[in-house]
């Protein structure tokens, strides 16, 4: 499996995200730069955190201009597919493969943080390596992370269950509480309808290495590889 890993200026997450699937899985990886626009040697996009071009004007406003972009949009619209994390959550958001927003914390705060999190669906490539209702726990580093979206598309989100991670306590308990920037329905990570493309507030490549202190979310990565197999058996 390839993976391509889009490089913005003030991308700060894309060499994280390759040591996990070049070093630790062992796949191709490409650095995609910005500018490039020829994305037809990779299976999987994965749009990093960071601050994409300063992050000036909106998070990802100016991001999902760039070639680079346009590009994924037409990867994802093959039914490839693409991982958007934090800031890379917020670009897909922004270039419409995703629906909603990220908008300011609750307490108008950066958060560095690690949370619990609830998977809700493990039906997808991203997350057949988990367990339905399985808590893990990953890091988030954000200002503007408070998933946004107006009634009818929360309800047509949990309708055709879209949403994929849940802010929630250790027990798995989604109360407000355990909700570190406000989020609406305590939303971390949704999918798109056709269930090819991801995006997550929380980083999963900084929970990949046991160095570190944890793995919980190596098998987001891994679940890919696992897909992949299965699809081409």
């Amino acid at each position: 499996m390839k993976f391509g890993v889009i490089v913005f200026p003030g991308a700060n997450c894309d060499r994280d995200v390759a040591y996990v699937t070049r070093d630790l899985l062992g796949q191709p990886t490409r650095m995609v730069w910005h500018e490039d626009s020829d994305l037809s040697d990779l299976d999987v996009v994965v749009v990093p955190g960071g601050f994409s071009y300063g992050d000036y004007l909106r998070c990802g406003a100016i991001a999902r201009f760039s070639p680079a972009m346009q590009a994924t949009v037409a990867h994802a619209n093959q039914g490839k597919w693409v991982l958007g994390i934090c800031n890379g959550f917020q670009i897909l958001t922004e270039v419409g493969l995703l629906p909603g927003a990220l908008v300011r914390n609750r307490d108008m705060q950066f958060i560095c943080d690690r949370v619990p999190l609830r998977i809700e669906r493990t039906t997808l490539p991203f997350t057949e390596g988990y367990r339905q209702g399985q808590v893990i726990t990953l890091p988030i580093a954000h200002g503007e992370g408070s998933y946004y979206a107006d009634a009818a598309t929360l309800a047509e989100l949990e309708e055709h269950q879209q949403v994929v991670l849940r802010y929630c306590d250790a027990q798995g308990n989604v109360t407000d509480g355990a909700n570190p920037n406000g989020s609406l329905n305590n939303i971390a990570g949704i999918c798109n309808r056709q269930g090819n493309v991801l995006g997550l507030m929380p980083h999963p490549e900084r929970a990949a290495d046991a160095i570190l202190g944890s793995t919980d979310g190596l098998a987001m990565f891994q679940s890919l590889l696992q897909a992949r197999t299965t699809v081409m058996a």
